[in-house]
């Protein structure tokens, strides 16, 4: 299988304190993978470093085999590694459409024209409403953002994301906070996502993590202690030990 992400012996420390040591990572392309770890793991870090938000204090990330170690989010995002946060970020006072159309627009190097009417550019249009179909957001298109339910507001967060034409989508936490009654949405998207956009899913949810992932990586004490098939993952004795007492969540 093509890697289309890696990192290499990557590390980050915090004055004497090592949040990442020496991770050397590997997703492939279509990939369902899911990283855990217990709280304090370095699983916030990493992605961090992933995404360009901190910088390494040494080691190599690679997209699509192309070094992107000393690139800026924005840069990553434009080759196509892209992600999702704990917390929202969208702007609550726009609505699902204009979120798009930033999106897509922005993508499209027409960020500047996001706010022209509905129907002005045909093709951006069509791509916002396939977008908006796919995540189930047609009806609330005209709606602000912050009066949606927390549910829909996540689904547009990964809407955005997706139309960002991600070849890596870095999905951290998607259905944190969201109530249970609005998980399946969320769920259900995840799962619909095309084959050919590869997906690393940062999760405390078990039930999510083992209901998602095809291999599952964990993280402890910020370096890699064991990745594997979902089944292995769960009968090994040293994963079973990180979690004792945890609840089983990471």
């Amino acid at each position: 299988m093509t890697v289309v992400l890696e990192t290499r012996r990557l590390t980050k420390r915090f004055g004497g304190l090592t949040a990442t040591s020496d991770v050397s990572f590997a997703l492939e392309q279509g990939a369902r993978q899911a990283l855990i770890g217990p709280n304090g793991a370095g699983k916030t870090t990493f992605v961090n470093l992933l995404t360009g938000m901190l910088p390494a204090s040494s080691g190599q990330v690679f997209l699509a085999g192309e070094e992107v170690t000393g690139l800026k989010p924005e840069a990553r995002v434009r080759r196509g590694l892209v992600r999702t946060f704990q917390i929202n970020q969208l702007f609550g006072g726009l609505t699902p459409l204009e979120t798009l159309a930033l999106a897509v627009g922005e993508r499209q190097g027409q960020g500047h024209d996001w706010r022209r009417p509905v129907g002005a550019t045909v093709g951006l249009d069509a791509e916002i409403m396939a977008v908006a179909e796919r995540f189930g957001l047609v009806d609330v298109l005209e709606r602000r953002t912050d009066t949606l339910p927390y549910g829909k507001q996540r689904l547009l967060e990964i809407a955005a994301a997706f139309a960002c034409k991600p070849q890596v989508l870095l999905l951290d936490e998607p259905a944190a906070g969201v109530p249970e009654a609005e998980r399946r949405d969320i769920l259900d998207a995840i799962a619909a996502l095309p084959d050919d956009v590869s997906v690393l899913l940062i999760e405390h949810d078990m039930d999510l993590v083992f209901s998602f992932a095809r291999r599952i990586s964990v993280l402890v004490d910020g370096a890699l202690l064991v990745e594997g098939e979902p089944a292995a993952i769960a009968a090994d004795p040293r994963v079973r030990a990180v979690y004792l007492g945890e609840g089983g969540h990471g």
